[in-house]
């Protein structure tokens, strides 16, 4: 074997390329001379020949595979070229080249035989990328960049990557203020990987960039309002000096005047070579950091509110960013404002179903009314967020699923528009097919039930939009990830509606366990299972790791702290009890029991003492509620018998008001009917919508049988009471929603709650089960042992006095309350609403109390507070949640701010 000198081929085409073809080694069955002159006439010969490919290698290649190489080239053995003239080998480079893995790709030819030859591509593969790391930058910062710059190891390196991750890492810095931010790439060879490179990407953000000025010219609108209605950036105009030993001062004036300022007021001095001869002052100067994207959704602000005020032909003739001296920028925007428009005559066309007056009266728009045309189309329903109330929605809550709307400018005079609406009805479309998609364990019948959109039906958008907020109420899927998707078939008048779900686990899991020295096992384990299916529980296939799928509930609760404590909870809901209706049936059972487990005289731990002292309570409830149809479909009532027997040896449960009572059993049989309407639009973080509750618990009024009944050894052996509830609360969302989620916005929760508990005879105390406890967060009856209902108040602990400026700090009262009043008002911020976890933040404030009897009830003596809170919602865990509050009430001469403040903790339940 030799080697030959390899020839420049100049005569085909693969020279468009810059290729070369050269002889390789070669078979020794010809001499060098021979092969030599061979190629020699092969590119020297002036009449095309055709000569055919007799076999292909491919050589250079290492992380590439030769047979996926050769696919890419589009070359094969037994195709014919032509020589010279032919253009196979250079498509074959173009080919291999425009996949940017090769830095240089040539084809060779190594031998001809006859009007046969053998080629061999040889390619040069680009680095990959080993590893990759940012210089300058904080150690939070690095995780996001990763995500921005797209870069994963082992990627082959081009330049358009580079370009790619270093305009990622700028646009990163730039929307955090750091307009100047630079970077430089620094490669290195990874010596423990052949062909690999390290990548060091160097980052100087330089300082951060804030809006100094915004300027307007050729605006008759004030200046004040337009910035205002940038809403996205804002001028560095507001200054807050802190000077020593004084408040903080607002100044609003031009950073040109500000030194003047200082120097009026005494906070600045200045030698006559400008040292500052008070280093005391601290200066805060706020403005808004300037990012590009931000910049331009500014601009569109500026305008809608032009339009919104009728200036129709508004433009930016002209906006200019530059930096200051101080290396800040300013902006300057040259308006045109044009004419101040009014609406004039609107007149309909085409409409036959509705009357002209009917569907003024929608429109709302009145000749003479400022021109806007975002309340004109908002109205029309031609507005992606337009929220139902408009002639779209009017018609397609009737079927009209063609239906189409335009607003043509018939006529401009003056500064007046008249417009002419073309209304084109079309046919009523009727649901053809529903089909639901991505429910994975829910079964389709779960699902269909809860839709309003039934095959066979005129099309309806409220309906459309109810069954969506339905689904979401199911709590089974991601809320975030509800669609509805209505397809029309245009040839036959019909539609197909599409729903698609996303699975997401509601079930919730408690489990705790520890060993105490005198005490014993403790421990709890819980279950809640959301999606139950009862009627697989004795098929072997359905459980997975349990029978799902169908709707029902199932949660089972065991806790035991020694002989000191014990109790167990079972309980069962079939939401649709027959199948046919939304009629729920509920279950429960309960047994509970708690021993004071110290002896009296000693103050010790005594496990045994717990069986000569204790409460236990048994039960059962039995629940039917249904959905009502009038006065809307969002009402429901309920009915539910209840019997609970407490048993107490030598347990006093109100040594306050009932001394003497420590031993004997207590009967509590009552029913109770509730009317509630629900209105929200899903359980986790509601953004409208309302829900509201009225309920009566009644025990049977035993005194009206027996005139003795007061006067009985154990007046409580057969409880008698009557009880009121009410719950209400609204959700009201604020503003438009913001970021890349559409649902994040700000929303307002308001709440009010009453509570009374009443007796059917004057010459009986009022029952001391079924009070009302306030203050605290809500977890201090854990053991459900009284009946009493918790009222959860942040900033306070629990107290026992109707006096606001009476809080003692303690955990529990000796007497409940017999009647209360809340009021809540919360604002929320989404910051998650993935499946995962739902987290919001809130900020409160509270205003309650609670009375012994109706003559000293004042709904207007409360007890106040405010503070912050954040909640989650885990799937396998449900709520945890804390918040800060300040007793407002609790704030006096012994009691700072910091006093007054306490942290209250939630897990598994919002306290009422």
């Amino acid at each position: 074997m030799q080697k030959l000198t390899r020839f420049f081929i100049g005569c085909i085409s693969v020279l468009v390329l810059s290729s070369t073809c050269f002889a390789q080694e070669i078979p020794a069955k010809d001499s060098v001379s021979q092969i030599n002159v061979k190629l020699q006439n092969l590119f020297s010969q002036r009449l095309v020949s055709k000569y055919k490919i007799r076999s292909i290698k491919v050589v250079g290649n290492e992380y590439f595979d030769e047979s996926l190489l050769l696919s890419l080239s589009t070359l094969n053995i037994g195709d014919e070229v032509q020589i010279p003239g032919g253009d196979n080998f250079s498509k074959a480079i173009r080919k291999l080249m425009d996949q940017n893995y090769f830095s240089d790709v040539s084809i060779y030819i190594t031998d001809l035989q006859d009007k046969e030859i053998d080629v061999e591509i040889n390619v040069v593969e680009r680095p990959r990328l080993s590893r990759f790391n940012f210089i300058g930058v904080k150690k939070t910062e690095k995780d996001e960049l990763s995500g921005k710059t797209g870069l994963t190891p082992n990627r082959v390196i081009t330049e358009n990557m580079k370009i790619t991750a270093i305009e990622g890492i700028k646009k990163f810095y730039a929307e955090k203020g750091f307009q100047d931010a630079s970077v430089v790439i620094k490669e290195q060879k990874d010596a423990a990987r052949k062909n690999n490179l390290l990548l060091d990407f160097v980052v100087d953000r330089g300082p951060k960039v804030r809006i100094n000025n915004i300027n307007f010219g050729g605006n008759k609108i004030d200046e004040t309002k337009l910035k205002k209605s940038l809403k996205e950036i804002h001028e560095k105009s507001r200054m807050t000096l802190y000077p020593l030993n004084d408040k903080p001062v607002i100044v609003k004036t031009s950073p040109y005047t500000f030194e003047e300022y200082l120097q009026e007021k005494g906070y600045l001095t200045f030698t006559k070579t400008r040292k500052i001869l008070n280093p005391y002052l601290r200066i805060k100067l706020s403005g808004s950091k300037f990012n590009p994207k931000k910049y331009d959704e500014a601009k569109d602000n500026l305008l809608n509110y032009y339009n919104a005020l009728g200036f129709r032909d508004a433009v930016i003739e002209k906006d200019t960013v530059y930096h200051n001296a101080a290396g800040n920028l300013n902006i300057d925007m040259q308006m045109k404002e044009g004419k101040k428009y009014y609406f004039g005559n609107l007149t309909w066309r085409g409409n036959t179903k509705y009357s002209d007056s009917l569907l003024s009266s929608i429109l709302n728009i009145k000749k003479g009314d400022i021109y806007n045309r975002e309340i004109l189309y908002n109205k029309l329903g031609k507005t992606p967020t337009a929220e139902g109330g408009d002639v779209s929605g009017l018609y397609q809550d009737d079927g009209y699923l063609f239906f189409r709307i335009d607003p043509i400018e018939t006529a401009v005079y003056n500064d007046t528009i008249d417009f002419e609406i073309r209304v084109m009805e079309g046919p009523q479309a009727t649901i053809k097919t529903v089909r639901i998609a991505g429910n994975e364990k829910t079964k389709d019948f779960v699902i269909r039930r809860e839709i309003r959109t039934i095959p066979g039906d005129k099309f309806s958008r409220t309906l459309l939009i109810r069954s969506q907020r339905e689904i979401a109420q199911l709590n089974y899927f991601d809320q975030e990830k509800i669609k509805m998707d209505p397809i029309p078939n245009a040839e036959d008048g019909t539609v197909d509606i599409n729903y698609g779900v996303e699975e997401k686990s509601s079930d919730q899991l408690e489990l705790s366990a520890g060993w105490g020295g005198y005490i014993g096992l403790t421990g709890t384990l819980g279950v809640t299972f959301n999606n139950f299916s009862s009627k697989n529980l004795f098929n072997k296939k359905a459980w997975d790791p349990l029978p799902m799928g169908d709707g029902q509930k199932l949660s089972v609760r065991v806790q035991s702290n020694g002989k000191a404590f014990r109790s167990t909870n079972f309980t069962f809901t079939e939401p649709w009890f027959g199948g046919i209706k939304r009629n729920s049936l509920t279950f429960s059972v309960y047994n509970t029991k708690y021993g004071q487990s110290y002896d009296l005289l000693t103050g010790m731990y005594n496990p045994n003492a717990a069986d000569q002292r204790y409460i236990s309570t048994t039960g059962a409830t039995i629940t039917f509620a249904r959905q009502l149809t009038w006065p809307d479909d969002y009402f429901s009532f309920s009915t539910g018998i209840n019997f609970t027997r407490y048993t107490l040896k030598n347990y006093a449960i109100d040594p306050y008001n009932l001394p003497n009572f420590d031993n004997g059993n207590v009967n509590n049989l009552n029913l109770r009917l509730a009317l509630q309407r629900t209105s929200i639009d899903q359980p986790l973080f509601p953004r409208t919508g309302s829900t509201f509750l009225l309920s009566a618990q009644l025990t049977p009024p035993y005194s009206s049988f027996d005139p003795n009944f007061s006067k009985k050894a154990n007046p409580y052996e057969l409880l008698e009471y009557h009880k009121w509830r009410f719950n209400g609360e609204w959700y009201v969302p604020l503003g438009k929603p913001a970021g890349e989620e559409h649902n994040k916005q700000f929303v307002l929760k308001f709440a009010a709650k009453f509570g009374f508990l009443g007796r059917y005879d004057q010459n009986l105390g009022i029952s001391p089960f079924e009070r009302f406890q306030l203050g605290d967060a809500g977890l201090s009856n854990q053991f459900a042992l009284l009946g009493y209902d918790i009222i959860a108040q942040r900033g306070y602990p629990v107290y026992e006095s109707s006096n606001p400026k009476i809080n003692p700090d303690q955990q529990s009262s000796r007497q409940k309350f017999t009647m209360f009043n809340k009021y809540a008002v919360e604002l929320r911020y989404p910051l998650s609403l993935a499946a995962s976890s739902t987290i919001y933040a809130l900020t409160f404030f509270e205003a309650a109390n609670g009375w012994y009897s109706m003559k000293d009830y004042n709904p207007f003596n409360l007890r106040r507070s405010v503070g912050v809170g954040m909640r989650f919602y885990l799937p396998m865990f449900g709520l945890l949640g804390f918040d800060y509050g300040i007793g407002i009430d609790r704030i006096n001469s012994t009691n700072t701010l910091k006093d007054a403040g306490r942290f209250t903790f939630m897990l598994g339940f919002e306290p009422e």
